[in-house]
């Protein structure tokens, strides 16, 4: 209450000036909590802003994601630029720092989109240029929705039907190993389920407090979603000299170290790697369950690349049908859960933000948290759920569109193929640049030497941050420095996708491979 008319604060802040002086309205306010008001030029008063950097949520300060930050951001000011008339020694920015397949010029499946387009618009129906496939699945997937229109909320799990779908392909998938529809959860895009997987994990303060154990080079999602949880975030490094191998021995290394500082509760894994490119053998799948399984962590399976595999000799093996071919010892025991997405592999379907996460051996009453904890953003977006179903149950043979989707799935997973292995040629053949091959995935990580002169001018930042940054001003190529991923100490690395169509693509590293000549020339 202002003491000097024995009004609420409310009516004093009303009032203003007419009933109370500044230096007790202000007193009155502080001793509440609440912001100051302070005196503006005219001699009005202004109130202080409620949300400020001083008094935001501390741990979204700490958040970090580099595949969008200061490069993209100077990208997207270069682009204005340029459509301003201003001069650059590029005439276009080439973003090659995320994994948007569309953006970078890839087609969409034309039967998803047929599919999509006859959802979205059901009098499409009665169109006889779509083919008859495409109209039984549009059909079907809007019997299952409410009011059969894609704009009605589904359950928050996901639609039933679209879940069961999953479930037999995942059936397929693994040869035959049993999928509980009830065990499915449809999200929006993977980093959804990665992200509410991660806040049932959370709990306890200071050397009680969560560990997640996170490769290191790792997709920003993870330190990202870590940071804002108030996590500890465990790193483990990849072996870069054995083509980012998963080593057992590090894994340990970490996790003892963790220890003695908070409590590691999960293992998340990337495969195939994102930024790294490689795809894990069967055997170190088999290491990481006995380790989760000994040590008693929650594994997490990344696999949104399952599709992405490309060099000689390596195949995908998910970890669900590794743990269940395992025996009962690990599969009835180890929990897991595993991510996929229609974002990437064939489809890169980034913008309907579809995906599902299978959890396995979760006990009941935390499943049940689950369930309600999803039930608070009420449902995935239903267009990236019809598109999951779409991915799971594509064209079967015999159907009208059988031919022509299994045309253009292997054209795209071939030309992403094609365009790995000139990656990695092109950027070995640079002094100074070391690329491992790109076993799967849609991104290079390659190691640069950066000269001690370069690294003396970095003018406060990372030294692969000052090359990158470089490199967009001269070249319109925008990449992603390796420490927005994490990286060795005293390695240097930049993360570039190998999405852009192959001529352009092959003017890219043509422009990486001079840059960096120039660079070494410049700083040596």
């Amino acid at each position: 209450r202002c003491s000097e008319h024995s009004l609420e604060v409310g009516s004093c802040i009303s009032l203003s000036q007419q009933v109370c002086s500044p230096e007790l309205l202000s007193l009155s306010l502080t001793r509440r909590g609440l912001p100051k008001e302070k005196m503006s030029e005219n001699g009005l008063m202004s109130r202080a802003k409620v949300l400020t950097i001083d008094t935001m949520n501390p741990t979204v300060k700490k958040v970090e994601y580099a595949v969008r930050g200061p490069i993209v951001q100077r990208a997207v000011e270069l682009e204005r630029e340029l459509s301003e008339g201003m001069k650059k020694p590029f005439v276009e920015v080439i973003r090659a720092n995320i994994g948007d397949a569309h953006a970078m010029g890839q087609q969409p499946i034309t039967f998803f989109r047929q599919v999509l387009a006859l959802c979205s618009y059901p009098e499409l129906l009665n169109d006889s240029t779509f083919p008859e496939d495409a109209k039984s699945r549009a059909h079907r997937i809007l019997q299952s929705c409410g009011g059969n229109s894609m704009g009605s909320y589904s359950a928050s799990q996901g639609i039933d039907s679209v879940r069961q779908d999953v479930a037999r392909y995942i059936e397929r998938r693994d040869g035959g190993v049993s999928c509980d529809p009830d065990d499915i959860y449809l999200t929006t895009g993977a980093s959804d389920g990665i992200v509410t997987m991660l806040k049932l994990l959370m709990c306890g303060e200071g050397a009680a407090r969560t560990g997640v154990m996170i490769s290191i080079p790792q997709y920003p999602l993870y330190s990202a979603a870590l940071a804002e949880l108030g996590a500890v975030q465990i790193n483990y490094y990849l072996n870069e000299e054995n083509c980012w191998s998963l080593d057992i021995t590090e894994l340990q290394r970490a996790l003892d170290e963790a220890r003695l500082h908070c409590n590691p509760r999960a293992l998340c894994i990337i495969n195939p790697g994102n930024p790294t490119g490689q795809v894990q053998s069967r055997e170190c799948i088999e290491d990481v369950i006995r380790f989760a399984a000994k040590e008693r962590l929650f594994l997490m399976a990344d696999e949104v690349y399952q599709d992405n595999v490309y060099a000689d000799g390596c195949q995908f093996h998910s970890f669900k049908k590794v743990l269940f071919e395992m025996g009962p010892e690990y599969s009835n025991t180890v929990e897991l859960a595993s991510f996929h997405s229609t974002s990437k592999c064939y489809m890169g379907e980034c913008g309907f933000r579809g995906g599902y996460m299978e959890i396995i051996n979760m006990d009941d009453d935390v499943k049940a948290q689950l369930t309600k904890l999803v039930s608070v953003r009420l449902c995935p977006p239903v267009p990236g759920q019809a598109l999951m179903d779409l991915v799971v149950n594509p064209p079967q043979p015999g159907e009208p569109s059988y031919d022509n989707f299994i045309k253009e799935r292997t054209a795209t997973l071939s030309v992403l193929a094609e365009k790995a292995k000139l990656t990695e040629q092109v950027l070995n053949t640079v002094q100074g640049i070391s690329c491992n091959p790109v076993q799967g995935a849609m991104y290079s990580f390659p190691r640069i030497t950066i000269p001690k002169k370069a690294i003396e001018e970095d003018k406060g930042q990372q030294p692969d941050m000052f090359y990158c940054m470089k490199m967009l001003e001269e070249t319109g190529i925008c990449l992603v420095p390796g420490s927005g991923f994490g990286q060795k100490e005293g390695t240097y690395h930049f993360r570039m996708t190998i999405l852009p169509p192959t001529d352009k693509l092959q003017i890219l590293l043509n422009k990486v491979k001079e840059f960096h000549q120039k660079f070494t020339q410049q700083y040596s």
